[in-house]
């Protein structure tokens, strides 16, 4: 390290993207700091990816458990304790969060707590301390988005929904996004009502639309009522704290609970000071930068969410790995290649994703392009009396047919997607797939059969 800094380097958030890129550095011998305001882990340990996942498995045995009669199970199910969930949820997150202290700890990295601010390229501070740093990483992620909508103090976003101590019996959520559907279906499974508002006729509609269309059909016949072009316009408190909301259609709807925002999150960049050190941003907020990582200004970068570029918690851990392997490892040409990255949607049934959907193919390649698609019930859910579809659609290029999408929606396909995703982002071809031996009797197995 060079006598006239504080460290080698300084990451501006404790997410995912931040420790990766300390620990990976860290490895190499240089000397490093992380500067977080809140908690260790960032919004994907602890109002994110992990407590997201544990409330998803509470509904997944919801579903089960309504399954069993058809495998002969007589069950008595006398209620459910959103407290005991929450209670063992939160456990779980203090768990990490004291691993990650710790961890840091072991690899001699240092953790200042504070909101830092640019005071120049090489220079942080944090209240009225400053620290300097030959290289400074900015990751410090997103936030939640709320509209300008009279009322909206008495609405919450997705990270008020992990604060809940107590379940919500009627609620409204408006978003028609991942985290929309992902909190719709957990609600729903786990005996709230619920109402989604959607701005548009679907929902995910950045996917394929394969996926869109079966999955707003299993939204409904779950008994989630779904709003289309409907938009929230009025929320009001009522004396008995319950809600009323009005929207466009003159419909409204009276004495939920909770209203739960699900339309999109901005980069957590307002309290950084880019301006002084000459790092700039997009037209949403999001920090420029190119494949490498690299901002305007040549020492400091930026990785994860916060640069606007597939906002999911792996491609930031794989950002910051590759950073520093680039920047303290000798690989100079080492970056993350943003374009095979699977990606699952854990609504009810959940859904897997890589690459191109069939609109985009057909858009960049026209005519190349040929398209591969099932739908059935799988066994289990055939036994169990839910008729959950399964639904499966490759989607390929030119003779040789290389495989530039594959989608999926139904159960299993969230654990399923990973090894077909190693497999397409190597170049697989239609003809790869069917030379593979199917698995039998699986969901999985129609991969690799369909005709």
């Amino acid at each position: 390290m060079s006598k006239s800094y504080d460290f080698d380097v300084i990451t501006l958030g404790a997410g995912s993207g931040g420790l990766s890129l300390a620990e990976r550095a860290a490895a190499y011998g240089q000397s490093c700091a992380i500067v977080e305001h809140g908690k260790i882990g960032g919004t994907c340990v602890n109002v994110g990816c992990v407590p997201k996942k544990i409330m998803w498995f509470g509904a997944n045995l919801a579903h089960q458990m309504h399954d069993a009669g058809g495998y002969g199970f007589d069950l008595t199910i006398d209620g459910f304790d959103w407290a005991t969930l929450v209670g063992n949820r939160e456990r779980y997150i203090e768990n990490i969060n004291r691993y990650y202290h710790q961890h840091l700890a072991d690899l001699d990295i240092v953790e200042i707590t504070g909101t830092g601010r640019f005071v120049d390229a090489h220079t942080i501070a944090v209240g009225d301390r400053r620290y300097t740093a030959r290289d400074i990483v900015i990751a410090t992620g997103t936030r939640p988005g709320l509209p300008n909508v009279p009322g909206i103090e008495h609405a919450i976003t997705s990270d008020g929904f992990f604060a809940l101590d107590a379940q919500p019996q009627r609620v409204a959520i408006a978003g028609s996004g991942y985290i929309a559907v992902e909190l719709a279906g957990m609600l729903g499974a786990l005996g709230s009502d619920v109402t989604m508002f959607l701005r548009k006729r679907h929902v995910l509609g950045e996917f394929d639309s394969l996926l869109q269309s079966v999955l707003f059909e299993e939204l409904g016949k779950c008994g989630i009522a779904l709003r289309t072009e409907t938009e929230i316009t009025r929320i009001g408190l009522r004396d008995d704290a319950r809600i009323d909301l009005e929207d466009n259609q003159g419909i409204g709807l009276d004495g939920v609970d909770q209203v739960i925002y699900a339309i999109g999150r901005y980069a957590d960049t307002a309290s950084l000071g880019l301006e002084q050190a000459g790092v700039e941003i997009d037209a949403h907020g999001f920090v420029v930068t190119d494949l490498y990582q690299r901002t305007t200004r040549e020492n400091i970068f930026a990785l994860g969410d916060v640069t606007g570029r597939a906002q999911l918690t792996p491609v930031a851990i794989a950002a910051g790995r590759r950073l520093a392997d680039r920047l303290y490892g000798d690989r100079p040409d080492r970056h993350l290649d943003y374009e095979w990255i699977p990606t699952v949607v854990f609504s009810h049934p959940p859904v897997g994703t890589i690459g191109k959907t069939e609109e985009q193919a057909r858009a960049e390649f026209g005519d190349r392009v040929s398209v591969y698609q099932t739908r059935f019930t799988a066994m289990y859910n055939a036994i169990g009396g839910t008729e959950v579809p399964t639904a499966m659609k490759l989607v390929c290029v030119d003779e040789e047919e290389r495989i530039v999408g594959c989608h999926m929606i139904g159960p299993g396909v969230d654990e399923m997607l990973q090894g077909f995703a190693v497999a397409i982002s190597m170049g697989a071809c239609k003809r790869d797939f069917d030379d593979t031996v199917a698995i039998h009797p699986t969901s999985a197995e129609e991969l690799v059969t369909l005709r």
